[in-house]
């Protein structure tokens, strides 16, 4: 009898040499592998129809091999397929030529004379339609196996080496077909039949029937998620932390200083920030806004509450363009109130007030992970652009506090699904308002526009006194991406408007050549600043009102988002340009998606279904790389079945020690913060 927990070793159907490539991979058992889900499927009731131009999307398609062999030279080298519709179709052109560079065993794998299906992207080159390294499968002599690979949905999986695609799929449809029960996992999401659910899933017999399937696995994995969201939250809130924030004198002083009213928003957060650091829980908070919804002010307020409580704050950020803009920013309106604020980045330690124990607020980078005599007394912790840090990256700046207060923040609006996923632990504060007296930015998307336009538009902002940033995805020239660089633009850009109104900035440039260009632009010696993304964020020039976005179909709209965010900060109309030479309809949809809306939150779900939650939030999100279905990341609906069935499993069994003890499997242990 064979079920999940029988070992692929006893298997009969497998060789030696295939268990062996299968542990190498860590699948030991049968669960494993049925849990080892298909990538992505494959109709091959109908293949796709060969294309005559590029394509945006990979497309799959069955045909013949006319003419196979090694092409070029020395590093060059690369082993080349023509592949003809076997069809004749006279809507396509009718060949693909597939290419495999430093694959040189790809010439006794496919050979002139057989038949293959080819997925891939297709792109123009030297007159050509050509798929580089496509996922290939010959289908030459299939035989009686011929049902597992033709005339219907077929999943492709994550290559194993040792063990080709048709050989690993002939493995996993015995399984689902042999296995006597597959009730592997320790909790019950489904009425449905498991095995069934596996089968559907590996080999579904419709598109619905195979989502369906899939959504129950789905729910599996967002329980496992919200099973340590829930109890990372109850442990947290389990402690007893410090009470701060209930004098408030400095923070009186500073709202008497501005010269101008917060948002209701703004004063939304704070009066949620003050409920949290005088309770004596610890203070687990996301402060979460749109770009240039003021998220720097409702810390700068948090921040003096500490300080009035006899504690230190720390704000710590992902770049040192960033940590310093703060620094500024922070000098600018405190230091007049008399608060001691300290600049702290791998090659900067500045101090506003000479050196004391006094109550402190200190700003910087990672460098505040790695000096153990920095803090005296730690109680608030503000983590900016926090999806830019690990997981552990985070704890270790909060266990240099006792228990500190924590308060995380994003520029990057957050679709809801994935706050409720990745963020659950966290109480969230909304800045949903923009401050008064910005000015309005119109965005448009220009396809292959003149350069002349292009130079002309610039030179009459800049007659007019604004400033004006030209931003490219590249710092240098690149033989593979077709595309402007940074550096070559500069040296263009200094022609066209004079070479002493133009600076550059870059990831490359040394620290002190960034702080250069940086205060350059900002003091208004340069009017334009050629730049790549590094100016994401952490860039505040009110002046600037012109944003060019050279090949603008290379960056992620939410990144496009955040770079839009840097102009309309002053009081000036501004402008965002996009400009593209793509004719990708799926590219020229994505810049549309920028055209219509500022509404960052908008843009965060357009961005999330087109990229998914990894690319959105970056693979060190705690959780996001377990998933094994990720498209369901949008299905709120299902978000919220997983929570409800977390939060009913504490309610029934809080310490996991009773009736539900068999799911502290599941539970991933995070470091425990220092304890009052």
């Amino acid at each position: 009898m064979i079920t999940g927990q029988t070992e692929l070793s006893s298997l009969p159907i497998l060789s030696a040499k295939e268990i062996q490539a299968l542990l190498a991979s860590g699948i030991t058992k049968v669960s494993d592998l049925l849990d080892f889900f298909p990538k992505r499927y494959e109709d091959r009731r109908q293949f796709d129809r060969f294309p005559n131009q590029a394509t945006a999307k990979a497309v799959c398609l069955t045909g013949g091999v006319i003419d196979a062999g090694n092409k070029g030279f020395g590093k060059t080298r690369f082993y080349e397929a023509i592949v003809m519709d076997g069809s004749g179709s006279i809507f396509g052109s009718g060949k693909i030529t597939c290419r495999w560079f430093n694959m040189p065993f790809m010439s006794k794998v496919i050979a002139a004379g057989q038949q293959v299906i080819a997925y891939g992207k297709v792109k123009e080159q030297g007159g050509r339609l050509i798929i580089d390294h496509p996922e290939i499968e010959v289908i030459d002599d299939i035989g009686e196996s011929e049902a597992v690979h033709l005339n219907r949905i077929v999943p492709i999986y994550k290559n194993i080496s040792g063990i080709n695609q048709r050989r690993l799929r002939e493995i996993i449809h015995h399984l689902t077909e042999t296995i006597s029960h597959a009730d592997d996992f320790p909790y019950r999401v489904s009425e449905s039949d498991r095995k069934v659910d596996l089968r559907e899933t590996h080999f579904p017999t419709s598109a619905e029937s195979g989502k369906s399937a899939r959504r129950r696995f789905a729910l599996e994995d967002f329980f496992k998620l919200q099973l340590n969201v829930v109890w990372q939250r109850n442990r947290y809130r389990s402690h007893q932390g410090r009470v701060l924030g209930k004098k408030t004198t400095l923070l009186k002083a500073f709202y008497s200083s501005l010269p101008f009213d917060l948002t209701n928003a703004q004063k939304r957060s704070i009066k949620e920030i003050i409920a949290d650091m005088r309770d004596p829980r610890p203070m687990n908070r996301l402060l979460q806004g749109d770009v240039g919804a003021g998220k720097t002010f409702v810390a700068m307020a948090a921040m003096l509450l500490a300080i009035d409580s006899g504690a230190d704050a720390a704000l710590m950020a992902p770049t040192q363009i960033l940590a310093e803009q703060h620094y500024l920013t922070f000098r600018k309106w405190l230091e007049p109130l008399g608060v001691k604020l300290v600049l702290r980045t791998a090659n900067k330690h500045e101090s506003t007030i000479a050196a004391s124990h006094a109550p402190t607020i200190f700003i910087g980078t990672h460098a505040l992970l790695y000096d153990p005599d920095l803090f005296t007394d730690l109680g608030l912790v503000v983590i900016d652009e926090q999806h830019k840090f690990g997981v552990v990256q985070r704890a270790a700046l909060i266990r240099q506090g006792t228990l500190p207060d924590v308060l995380v923040m994003t520029a990057t609006p957050i679709p809801r699904t994935l706050t409720m996923t990745i963020y659950g632990d966290l109480d969230v504060s909304l800045l949903d308002e923009k401050p008064a007296g910005r000015g309005k930015i119109v965005t448009a998307l220009r396809a292959k526009p003149k350069q002349k336009d292009i130079t002309d538009f610039v030179k009459a902002q800049l007659a007019e006194g604004r400033q004006a940033y030209l931003v490219y995805p590249l710092v240098e020239e690149s033989e593979s991406i077709k595309a402007e660089s940074a550096t070559s633009a500069f040296a263009a850009w200094q022609k066209r408007l004079g070479s002493e109104n133009v600076g550059l900035i870059h990831g490359k440039l040394r620290p002190d050549e960034k702080d250069a260009a940086m205060e350059n632009f900002r003091n208004g010696k340069t009017q334009a600043l050629v730049a790549t993304s590094v100016i994401e964020v952490g860039v505040d020039v009110p002046n600037a009102n012109l944003m060019i976005l050279h090949h603008a179909e290379r960056f992620g709209l939410a990144q496009l988002h955040q770079l839009r965010g840097r102009i309309g900060r002053g009081s000036h109309k501004s402008y965002c340009i996009l400009l593209t030479d793509s004719k990708i309809p799926e590219a020229l949809e994505k810049l549309a998606v920028l055209e219509k809306t500022n509404d960052g939150f908008e843009i965060a779900e357009a961005d999330l279904e087109l990229r998914g939650p990894g690319d959105v939030l970056g693979t060190a999100q705690s959780g996001l790389t377990d998933l094994r279905f990720a498209d369901f990341i949008t299905d709120t609906q299902l978000i919220r079945e997983a929570r409800a069935l977390a939060d009913q499993v504490f309610h029934e069994d809080p310490d996991l020690s009773k009736k539900h003890q068999n799911l502290r499997e599941l539970i991933t242990e995070a470091e425990e913060p220092h304890s009052a």
